[in-house]
């Protein structure tokens, strides 16, 4: 993992490769792929998505085993041990009661010319989440996506995740049981985005689809939005810490092992510090950690590539590196952690102290893991029980309301040239005069 210090040319170019990870680079060839798959699933349905289960999984599903019997689904959580089924019920309760805070409240009021304006808030009826599969089963993800859906009142909570060839992914159907999932669907990559966006024989058409997965499943979120909505495009994981001279080396150096190792291979990890015996006695801690990692020589590779120690000027200027690089984590292991929350403008989730790790909040902490990558941050949000809420806007007009605004109204319509707008405000006022008259 380099050292480097800001200013260096050197560390130029760290940050140049840094931030151009904000480009999706020439993504021809997969979206030419994805674009097919979906073409095929829409013209052919159900067999498309068999067909590619077969050709993408290696499993062969009938028609039947496409989805989960509700049986299978209620049976799922006493297959797990004990301990595991009540770490995944902890979790649960923690991710639901945050969320419950996230909810949008409706409201309604009069303006001074007594005009109702308000917004109804309402759920999605029906909504597609997306779990990924590859080399692990990924429990927490299906929590952190379908909980904020149950939360935000969502009726319908249908989950995708691919097939194993080793069999059920035993904590994956619990914890979709636990979530709340309505229906589980044993398809992945990006023919189940096109089943869930556009409908199959066996799967009806979602409203909005949610969850990350790999650059096919992600290329075919962003060709079906539209006909359905999507949370966000998602990334490899990233986590920063910024630290002091207060800092646990060894802590420093689990935390950025920790998110090096979703094993994508373009993770990234860095450390931003103004102490350079910090930085060096975390190197030393990364080697020592290292030593005795499973799938140690895949974190090298990442931590290789796009990991780095920074030794900064000062804090100052290790906040604004952060917030030009704008991490999914950020880690504040700093003396008075919260004093300098303020300075944070662009990061999905803030880690303030120590004894507040990364790994807490992919977990059980309660906010949600699914957080903006790629500096997506400076503009993007993690995901909520928001995300699973639309809202509509209620107008109801005075007498007093339309006397006093349609001269307005009528004139704004002229100005772009729409003289038929003008005209249907100003009938309102006219038939009112004549009916008072009469």
């Amino acid at each position: 993992m380099k050292t480097l210090k800001t200013g260096t040319a050197e560390f130029r170019r760290f940050m140049a490769m840094m931030m151009s990870r904000r480009d999706s680079g020439d993504a021809s060839r997969v979206d030419a792929a994805v674009a097919g798959i979906i073409r095929d699933v829409r013209r052919r349905g159900d067999a498309a998505l068999i067909a590619y289960t077969r050709k993408f999984d290696g499993v062969m599903l009938s028609k039947r085993r496409l989805r989960v019997s509700g049986a299978e689904l209620n049976a799922a959580p006493g297959k797990i041990s004990a301990k595991d089924r009540r770490a995944l019920e902890l979790a649960a309760k923690r991710i639901a009661e945050f969320h419950r805070r996230t909810l949008e409240a409706p409201f309604s009021y009069r303006d001074r010319f007594g005009m109702r304006l308000g917004q109804m808030v309402r759920p999605l009826k029906r909504v597609g989440i997306y779990v990924p599969g590859g080399l692990g089963a990924y429990p927490s993800s299906v929590l952190m996506n379908a909980i904020p859906a149950r939360v935000a009142g969502v009726e319908e909570i249908v989950m995708v995740s691919p097939p194993s060839r080793d069999g059920e992914r035993d904590a994956v159907m619990a914890a979709a049981a636990i979530a709340g999932v309505t229906e589980y669907y044993r398809i992945g990559g990006a023919h189940a985005v096109a089943a869930l966006a556009y409908g199959t024989e066996s799967i009806a058409p979602v409203d909005k689809i949610v969850g990350p997965g790999n650059a096919y499943v992600q290329a075919a979120k962003r060709m079906v939005y539209g006909t359905t909505d999507i949370d966000k495009m998602a990334g490899p994981s990233e986590v920063m810490v910024i630290a002091d001279s207060s800092a646990d080396p060894d802590w420093i150096a689990a935390d950025l092992i920790a998110q090096a190792e979703h094993g994508s291979g373009d993770e990234s990890a860095m450390l931003l510090t103004p102490s350079a015996p910090v930085a060096a006695k975390v190197a030393r801690a990364l080697d020592a950690a290292l030593r005795s990692l499973p799938r140690a020589s895949a974190v090298k590779r990442v931590l290789a590539k796009r990991g780095a120690l920074v030794v900064v000027k000062g804090l100052a200027e290790a906040f604004e590196i952060a917030n030009q690089i704008g991490p999914e984590h950020l880690e504040l292991e700093i003396r008075d952690a919260g004093r300098w929350l303020g300075r944070v403008t662009a990061a999905g989730a803030v880690f303030l102290g120590g004894l507040s790790p990364a790994p807490l909040g992919d977990y059980l902490a309660g906010p949600n893991h699914v957080l903006p990558t790629g500096g997506s941050a400076r503009f993007a949000s993690p995901l909520g029980a928001y995300d699973f809420l639309k809202r509509t806007s209620i107008i109801e007009a005075s007498p007093r309301a339309v006397r006093t605004l349609a001269p307005a109204v009528a004139h704004l319509a002229r100005m772009e040239g729409f003289e038929g707008h003008a005209r249907a405000m100003e009938l309102r006022v006219t038939r009112r005069r004549t009916v008072a008259e009469a």
